[in-house]
C-alpha cells in the first residue's frame, strides 16, 4: 500500500525540477549559469526497483522547442483536473515560480521570451546521457517506450522508421508498445518488430480474423530487478482504425480490451509477480479510468496525449505517470517493492534542456549519420516567421493556421481542414522555416492533400463527429486527437452539449455568409484515412506557400467560440 508520505514526496520533484530559478528574460548565459545538469539529474535513491518512461518522441532526434497547450479542456469527471489544467493555474497548483525552468518547460506563458532564455529541448543524445546517469545510480533500471516513436520527421519518413530504430536500439530499452507506427505499415512493423533487441508488447492487439491475441507482439514481459518479479503489460493505442487508416493494418484490430487487461493482470500475479506495470498508448483520461476499472495495476506509465506532469496522479492504489512529449522529458520512477507489494514510491519527471544537459557523445554521432545523407534537403531555408508558430490546444494551433492558409490558396479552396494531430515542434518569431520544420509538422505516410466539395451539412457532420470524439464525457469513447483545425470558416462550439447539438454558427469568412447546408463548398485538407485519395503531399503545398510568403505572419484566430466550459 502507498502510504500517505510517499505520496507526498512525490511534490517534492516540482521544486526539485525548478532548481534555481528567476525572473524575467533573462540572456542564455544567464540562465545557464543558474541550472545545472547535476541539479536537472539529483534524486535521493528509493527501494529497490527503477523505471525509466520516454515517450512520444515523435522521431525528434535533435533539439527543438516545443510550447505546451494554452487550452487543454477536460469533460466529464475530468473537467478541471489534471492534465486539463495549463498556464497560470498549473504553476499555482504545482507551486512554481514564474519565469523558472519549470515555466519554461511545463506552461504555454511568455514561451517566446523564456525560449530564447532557456533554450531548446530534447535531443535523443541528452535523453541519452540522462538514462546513462539513472543507470549509473541504478543499473538494473528498466527503460521502457511508450510509443509514437518511429514517425514524425523527414528522416523518418524517407527511411520507413530505420532512423529511430538504430538510435532507440543505442538506448537499450526494455519494451515498447505502439501508435503511430503501425502507420508505416503492418509488413513494415513486423520486419522492424522481429529484429528489434528488447519486448514489443501489446495485450490489446488481437488477430482481426481470429480476434485473438496476435503473435507478433506479447502482452507482457517479465523482469528480474531488485530482488522483486517485476511484470511489464504492454497497451498499444486502442482506437487505431478509427484515428489511422486501417487499411495499413487489415490485419490487426485493438480497442481498450480492459477485461482482457484484468485477465493479464491476474495471470503474471498468479505468476508470481511482486510489480504490475502497465506501458500504455491509452491517452491519460483512458488510463484514469482503466486504473478504476481493472485491480491489481501498481503503475501506468501513460502516454498518446502527450500530458508532463511534476506528479503521479493516484488512482486507488495505482499511480499514473505521464511523462510529456518530443524527448523533452524524462520520468524516473523509484519503487520499494517488498512482500509481493509496492510499499512507497518517489518520482522525478526531467526536462531535457539542451543547453543544459552534455551529449552522449556515442549516440550524438549515431544520431549525425542517420541525418547525414539527408543533411541539405533537412537545412534547405523556406521562408522565415514574425509569428510563433506552435500546434498544441484543442481548437488551434499557428502551425495548422498557417498550413490552413497553405490549402486554401495553393488548391484555391473555400474551406481548409487540418487534422487535430499533437505531434510538431514550436518555433519562435526570427527563427528560419527550414524544410525540416515543414516535415516535422506534416510528415507521415498519408499525406496526400485532397481537393473536394462538400455540402454545409456535411461539413457539420465532421465537425461533430470529431466534437465528440473530443469532448465525450466518457473517456471510452474519446478516440480523437484535438479538434480537426478549420481555415476559412467559423463556428461556434458548446461543448456540453451532446453530440449532434455542439456546432452551430457556421460562417464562411470571406463573404461573412452563414454556411448552407444544402450548398457545396469547394474543400482541401489532408491526412484523409481513406485508401486512394489523390492530391500533392501536405508538405510540398505547405513550402510552396511559405516560399511565396517569404516571411510568414499568422493572425491571431478568433474563429471559433466554445461555450459550456
Amino acid at each position: 500500500m502507498i502510504s500517505r508520505r510517499d505520496f507526498l514526496q512525490v511534490s517534492m520533484a516540482a521544486s526539485a525540477l525548478v532548481g534555481a530559478s528567476g525572473f524575467g528574460n533573462w540572456a542564455r548565459l544567464a540562465a545557464q549559469q543558474s541550472l545545472t545538469q547535476d541539479q536537472l539529474l539529483q534524486f535521493d535513491t528509493f527501494g529497490n526497483v527503477s523505471l525509466i518512461h520516454i515517450t512520444d518522441i515523435h522521431a525528434q532526434l535533435k533539439p527543438i522547442y516545443f510550447r505546451e497547450p494554452e487550452v487543454n479542456i477536460g469533460v466529464g469527471n475530468n473537467k478541471g483536473a489534471v492534465p486539463h489544467v495549463t498556464g497560470a493555474d498549473f504553476r499555482k497548483l504545482y507551486g512554481i515560480a514564474d519565469g523558472s525552468p519549470s515555466h519554461y518547460a511545463l506552461t504555454y506563458n511568455d514561451f517566446s521570451s523564456l525560449a530564447q532564455a532557456y533554450g531548446k529541448v530534447g535531443g535523443l543524445d541528452r535523453v541519452a546521457t540522462v538514462i546513462n546517469a539513472i543507470r549509473a545510480d541504478r543499473p538494473d533500471a528498466i527503460l521502457l517506450d511508450g510509443g509514437d516513436t518511429w514517425h514524425g520527421s523527414y528522416t523518418c519518413y524517407q527511411t520507413q522508421g530505420q532512423d529511430m530504430v538504430n538510435v532507440m536500439n543505442a538506448l537499450k530499452p526494455d519494451a515498447m508498445t505502439f501508435h503511430w507506427e503501425f502507420t508505416l505499415g503492418s509488413d513494415r512493423v513486423r520486419e522492424i518488430v522481429g529484429d528489434l533487441p528488447f519486448a514489443a508488447l501489446g495485450q490489446n492487439i488481437f488477430d482481426a480474423e481470429w480476434d485473438e491475441p496476435a503473435e507478433d507482439f506479447a502482452p507482457y514481459q517479465f523482469f528480474e530487478r531488485g530482488g522483486a518479479k517485476i511484470a511489464v503489460i504492454g497497451q498499444a493505442f486502442p482506437y487505431m482504425p478509427i484515428a489511422n487508416p486501417g487499411w495499413m493494418f487489415p490485419e490487426y484490430s485493438f480497442g481498450i480490451r480492459d477485461e482482457h487487461m484484468q485477465s493479464m493482470v491476474d495471470e503474471v500475479r498468479g505468476q508470481g509477480a511482486d510489480l504490475v506495470v502497465v506501458l500504455s498508448h491509452n491517452g491519460f483520461d483512458v488510463d484514469k479510468k482503466m486504473a478504476g476499472v481493472v485491480t491489481g495495476i501498481d503503475v501506468i506509465l501513460s502516454g498518446h496525449t502527450h500530458d508532463a506532469l511534476p506528479e503521479p496522479v493516484l488512482v486507488g492504489d495505482t499511480i499514473i505517470v505521464a511523462s510529456g512529449s518530443n524527448g523533452k522529458f524524462v520520468s524516473r520512477v523509484d519503487l520499494d517493492v517488498r512482500d509481493g507489494r509496492m510499499m512507497g514510491f518517489r518520482h522525478k519527471l526531467i526536462p531535457i534542456f539542451s543547453d543544459v544537459i552534455a551529449p552522449d557523445a556515442e549516440v550524438a554521432a549515431l544520431i549525425d549519420d542517420q541525418r547525414a545523407p539527408f543533411k541539405a534537403e533537412l537545412e534547405e531555408v523556406i521562408g522565415q516567421t514574425d509569428s510563433l508558430l506552435y500546434r498544441r490546444g484543442n481548437f488551434n494551433g499557428s502551425w495548422d493556421d498557417l498550413i490552413c492558409d497553405a490549402l486554401l490558396s495553393e488548391r484555391e479552396a473555400d474551406i481548409a481542414m487540418s487534422p487535430g494531430v499533437r505531434w510538431g515542434p514550436s518555433l519562435i518569431p526570427g527563427d528560419d522555416i527550414t524544410r525540416e520544420d515543414i516535415w516535422n509538422v506534416t510528415s507521415m505516410t498519408y499525406g496526400k492533400a485532397y481537393r473536394s466539395e462538400m455540402t454545409g451539412e456535411f461539413i457539420k457532420v465532421i465537425l461533430e463527429d470529431v466534437a465528440d470524439n473530443i469532448f465525450n464525457p466518457d473517456p471510452y469513447y474519446q478516440q480523437g486527437g484535438d479538434m480537426v483545425r478549420i481555415g476559412g470558416m467559423g463556428y461556434r462550439i458548446d461543448i456540453s452539449k451532446p453530440q449532434g447539438e455542439r456546432i452551430s454558427d457556421m460562417t464562411l469568412l470571406k463573404t461573412g455568409e452563414a454556411i448552407d447546408p444544402a450548398k457545396n463548398y469547394v474543400v482541401a485538407g489532408w491526412a484523409s484515412v481513406n485508401e486512394g485519395t489523390e492530391g500533392p503531399q501536405i508538405w510540398d503545398v505547405v513550402e510552396s506557400h511559405v516560399r511565396k510568403l517569404g516571411t510568414v505572419t499568422v493572425a491571431p484566430n478568433n474563429s471559433v467560440v466554445v461555450e459550456g466550459l
